[in-house]
């Protein structure tokens, strides 16, 4: 008896007629159909589980995004189904500034540079945005193209929402579209107030609020001192303020030369706050 319970002749050859295990041969081979004419049913079946899972999720990161708050249950559930769910590795990029408007994005895990790149390769970054931001809402409205670029800065998973589907949902809940133009309103501040900082500011006036906006929001403290990790190269943190990497190596230098900083990598310890603080209060 074997372990799927059928006999097995101890005289059996394969193909041997009249073989008192030919019918152990059909057993295995009728067994062995029956499993494969299985799996495409459990293939499915995790298929559906997968989707089942994959909406849920989508249901919790829409429920944390701004422009979505207010929406009941159904409503959310309802987006959810029509949202297509994307990853991206670091540095990928997921479109480019000129390309047509298809839709936004929510990030879901991960970070995403949005960011201007001029004709020399230059770029300058406008914003990082994390889980439970939204990402080119404005041109889903005006139906111009995508006005800036967008990257992965780490493993990224995004949701799609199609133009079509987020303008019918807008007409459906007004209020959406109220908070969309809060939004779009806060980032319309953030550039003023970057056009004002490049126009009327010195890289070290920049580079002491970077630092200081930095440290407010992901510093470790340790006593008096500020423990914080700048961007991966001095390429990337030239692109956030505006300048070019060997400005920011020079004035990194000035700072800890003054005693206000302490490098060591990309890790830095502001054992100075007041000074740095003083550099934005100072004439230009």
């Amino acid at each position: 008896m074997t372990a799927f319970g059928l006999s097995r002749c101890e005289n059996y050859a394969p193909g041997k007629a009249g073989c008192a295990g030919e019918p152990y041969r059909r057993g295995v081979r009728n067994l062995l159909v029956g499993i494969r004419g299985r799996q495409p049913r459990c293939a499915q079946l995790a298929t559906i589980v997968g989707v089942a899972e994959a909406k849920n999720n989508s249901d919790e990161i829409l429920k944390r995004v701004p422009i979505f708050s207010g929406l009941d249950p159904a409503e959310l559930s309802f987006l959810a189904q029509r949202t297509a769910q994307r990853r991206f590795g670091a540095g990928e990029t997921v479109f480019t500034e000129g390309d047509p408007c298809t839709g936004l994005y929510v990030v879901a895990a991960g970070h995403v540079r949005i960011f201007k790149s001029s004709a020399v390769g230059r770029e300058h970054v406008l914003a990082i945005e994390g889980p439970g931001s939204s990402v080119a809402e404005l041109p889903v409205f005006d139906g111009g193209s995508y006005p800036a670029s967008v990257s992965a800065v780490d493993d990224a998973t995004l949701l799609f929402v199609s133009k079509q589907d987020f303008r019918a949902l807008c007409l459906e809940h007004p209020q959406v579209a109220l908070k969309v133009l809060r939004v779009v309103g806060a980032r319309l501040r953030r550039l003023v107030g970057i056009i004002e900082e490049l126009s009327f500011t010195t890289v070290r006036h920049r580079l002491a609020a970077f630092l200081l906006r930095l440290a407010k929001t992901s510093a470790t403290h340790s006593e008096s001192v500020l423990e914080l990790t700048l961007p991966a190269n001095n390429q990337e943190l030239a692109s956030q303020i505006g300048t070019v990497r060997e400005l920011i190596s020079r004035n990194l230098s000035r700072f800890q030369a003054e005693g206000m900083i302490k490098i060591e990598g990309r890790h830095v310890w502001i054992t100075d706050r007041k000074a740095l603080e003083a550099e934005l209060e100072s004439a230009e």
